[in-house]
Formats: structure tokens, sequence, C-alpha cells
């Protein structure tokens, strides 16, 4: 492995960020990393994009922020679980099931959940909606994951639903064997915001699986399943079709499924949920598709098939062929929320389907933070989700050279996605965040080297090293070369990354 770049001399600008986190003794690593990404920044640029929020400017608002970060973590994380509803369906109960008082589009799969999430919320709003969406994990900021209108809820709002909440929480707590999780307490949390928005109606991601998921206390009129691969199999199984029989689970009674294309094993499985539910499908491929896409600058010119018509001339700013049969689902659920397909025949208004797409975004999703070398973020966290952002880069990029930066969590499918990214990255540069989860740097390393070979691969534990040292390698093209880098692996990694490398 090659020895990193670099003069032990030289004055580390970003030093203040493993202080910072220092400091942040008693929080959870992810939480203290946003904050200290977060004050490392603010004096680098203007305020944060909407949809990734920095901390709050009001010292009294952060100190109440923290607060609630603080009692959060004190909570099970995401990858503890104890597989049932029990708990989140006590607080629902005692919060009188807030989650009754709208419709709601449940979306679970492997990969594509999020991107796809934010579409349909695009749509339902460009037909004057009010939305409310619930997505996970964040980039930056947990506000994020607590959507009104297209935009994070507000700290405020974010501590004041907590606030009245609480004595809620505490009361399953005590009548419960475990107490409420972390991902369980944010689902209340959207659940009571959506309600007290009021909210027209609720797109909500699955945390993960599908039957025992926090998430599934909605009765969702629309079901989306997303492309099913192999992750998470040591709590979903280990293929696609015992994932699928989990994923099945969010399929409700009379409702309608859109379905993503999936493995045939996996397609069955879901099939025969929706006949024991009497449940409508719509199939990617049957029903509804992709008829064509051209590359566009900036993303793609789309013409979908919906369960209504064909909608040429759709611009989608984002790149990738996963990302038009994102498009394709989104559309179709939203078509068969408004009854397209059962209860009329025509097509959604096309101008305002239009509309839509051309606004959306999915930071971290082959997001460009920087030119000169160019930095792309993915958050691409295991192979399935690896190879499609590898093709989308090959198709959208014209790299002359593209270096990796990869960190990952340790409970994922480190070498199939090293193995994924191979035949795109000249170099990569292997690296660790700061989450307790993340893999060791030098464990990564023994593994890239196996896939890359030795020469290939460089150590940095440390991401704003790692950063330095890949577009260092990237600028070794020269200037108008056509050098890249790009950031990938997790999305805890992309988060600290784009706070590193601010948009703008």
């Amino acid at each position: 492995m090659s020895d990193s770049p670099g003069n032990n001399d030289t004055p580390d600008p970003l030093a203040d960020f493993d202080d910072i986190i220092a400091e942040e003794t008693d929080r959870d690593p992810d939480l203290a990393v946003i904050e200290a990404g977060s004050r490392t920044l603010r004096t680098q640029g203007g305020p944060p994009e909407a949809d990734v929020p920095a901390r709050p400017e009001d010292p009294e608002v952060d100190r109440a922020l923290r607060e609630v970060e603080t009692e959060l973590a004190t909570r099970w994380g995401e990858t503890k679980l104890e597989p049932s509803v029990t708990r989140i369906a006590a607080l629902m109960d005692v919060l009188g099931d807030p989650q009754r008082a709208y419709p709601s589009i449940h979306i679970t799969g492997t990969n594509g959940k999020t991107s796809t999430a934010r579409m349909v919320e695009a749509l339902l709003g460009a037909f004057e909606l009010r939305t409310g969406r619930y997505t996970s994990p964040h980039v930056q900021s947990v506000t994020e994951r607590i959507s009104l209108d297209g935009a994070p809820i507000s700290a405020e709002r974010f501590i004041e639903t907590y606030d009245d909440i609480k004595p809620y929480i505490e009361m399953v707590d005590t009548a419960q064997e475990h107490r409420l999780s972390f991902f369980e307490v944010l689902t209340g949390m959207a659940y009571a915001a959506f309600a007290d928005a009021p909210v027209d109606v609720a797109v909500v991601e699955v945390g993960m699986g599908g039957s025992w998921d926090a998430t599934n206390v909605i009765d969702g009129d629309v079901a989306v399943v997303m492309p099913i691969s192999l992750d998470h199999t040591d709590r979903l199984g280990g293929t696609p079709e015992l994932i699928a029989t989990e994923k099945a689970g969010i399929i409700k009674p009379d409702s309608t499924v859109i379905m993503a294309q999936q493995p045939v094993d996996a397609a069955q499985v879901l099939l025969k949920k929706a006949v024991e539910e009497n449940a409508t499908v719509a199939r990617e491929g049957m029903e509804f598709g992709v008829v064509d896409r051209q590359v566009a600058v900036g993303g793609q010119l789309l013409t979908l098939r919906g369960l209504g018509g064909e909608y040429p001339e759709v611009y989608l700013p984002l790149h990738g062929a996963h990302q038009a049969h994102n498009a394709a689902v989104a559309l179709a659920a939203v078509e068969a929320f408004f009854g397209v397909g059962a209860e009329r025949a025509e097509r959604l208004d096309i101008d305002t389907v239009r509309k839509a797409f051309a606004a959306v975004s999915s930071p971290g999703r082959l997001e460009i933070v920087r030119r000169s070398p160019t930095v792309v973020l993915d958050a691409a966290h295991n192979p399935a989700g690896a190879e499609a952002t590898a093709e989308a880069v090959r198709e959208s990029f014209d790299f002359s050279r593209l270096i990796g930066v990869v960190g990952a969590s340790a409970d994922k499918n480190v070498r199939g996605l090293l193995e994924a990214f191979e035949p795109i990255f000249a170099e990569v540069v292997v690296t660790q965040n700061s989450s307790h989860r993340a893999m060791d740097a030098d464990e990564l390393a023994g593994i890239a080297v196996e896939v890359f070979g030795e020469d290939r691969v460089q150590v940095e534990p440390r991401l704003p090293e790692a950063l330095e040292a890949a577009i260092t390698l990237a600028e070794e093209e020269g200037e108008f070369a056509g050098g890249g880098v790009l950031v990938t692996g997790s999305v805890i990694t992309v988060g600290e990354a784009r706070l590193l490398l601010r948009k703008g």
C-alpha cells in the first residue's frame, strides 16, 4: 500500500473537526460528528441547503436540540432490533393513533427508497397536496428525516414535537420490557408531526425490512416495493425470497402494490402476499416502466409509461438508469394514489409531472459537491447499489481518472462493494467515518488490496486526509485532464464528506 502524502509541519485547517468531536464525549458519535462538521464549516460559506440543515444559529435552540439528541442517543441504535411493532403500537395508542389521520404511501425494498420517496413527495406537492415525508438515515442532520411540504422540519418544531410526546414515550417505556428505540421514537415523532400539520398524505420509507419495522403501524393505501437484493442478511435472511417475505409485510388489505423489477423468487413472494391481501398489483416492465432515456446535461430526459399512459420529455436532474427506474416507480405510485388505472384511465397532467420531476433533488446520490477536480458523493453501501452507481458514473461522467474514497460499515458486504467499483477506480483511498459501526481503515485496506492490488490502495484513517489525498491524486492528471473523486461506501461517510466539502 502506498504511503500517505503530506508534510507534518503543515497546519491542519480542519484540526478543529477532531477537537470538537473529542469534546462531545457524552453524545452518540454520529451526532457528534454532525455538530463538529457544522461548527467547523459554518464560516466557510453561505447557508446550508434547505434539505440538509446545519446546526441552529440561535444558541438556545441549539442547546435544546442538543438535549433532545442526547436523550435519543441513550436509546437502542438502529442496528439493535427486537423484531416486533409492540412498542411503537403502544405509543401510537396512547397518542391517539395519529398515523390514521392521513392516507399514506409506504416504501420498502433494498435500494432506491429515499430517492423514490423524494420523487413521490415532489409529485404530490406539485398537485397541491400537503406532504409529510419520513426517510432514513439522514445525511447530515437528524431533522432531515421528518419533512413537511418538501423541507425538513425546523429545529424548533423538532424539539417541540419531541417535548409534546415525551410524557407518552416515558409511559410506554415504563410499561414495556424494552424502552422504545431511537428509530421508534423518531417514527412516533414523524407520525405525530404529520397529524399536527396536518398533512394530506404521508410518504413513509421503511427503516429495515417491513413486517416488524416501526413504520409498519400505518395502513399504506399504496405499498411500493423497490428492487430487493441482499442486505441486512443477518436480520432479514440470506436469499431474496426470505428478504421479500419480510418486506411483503407492508402490503395491506385492498391496497395497491407498485412493484419495481424484482428477482423471480422475490416477485413470487410479493405476488402471493398481494393475492392474500386482495391487493391490486402494478409491475414495472408490465403495467408501467421506462420507455426511453437519454443522457442530458445535469441528468437525463425520460419517456415514462405510467398506469394512465405515456409521459414524454420528462427531465430528471439525477444521473443513472437506476434513477430513471425510480422515477417510473414514483410516478406509478402517485398515479395509483390518485386512482389512475383503477378508477380512471387518463394520465396525470403532463406539465405538472414534468415540473415536479425537474425540481427533484437527492442529496448524497451522485451529487457533485466540488469542481476542479470534480468530487461526487454517492451513498451506495451494498453491492447492488455500488453496481448501479458504477454504471451511472460510466454513463454520465467522462472522467479520465477516477479516485475512490471508501469508508464502509463493518456489517456490510464490503468485498462485494469494492468489487463493483474496481473497474472504474484508478486508485482507492480507504478511510473510516466516525460511526461506531465503521469498519477499521486497516481492515478495509486488507480487503481492498485483495480486490485492487497493493499499488492501487492508499490508507488514510481520517476522512479529511482521505479527501485531500484523493483530490491530490485526481489533480495529477492536470487541471483540464478530467480527473475526479467519488466518495462512497456509507451514508455516514457521505454525510461527513458533504460537511467537509460543502456544496457551493
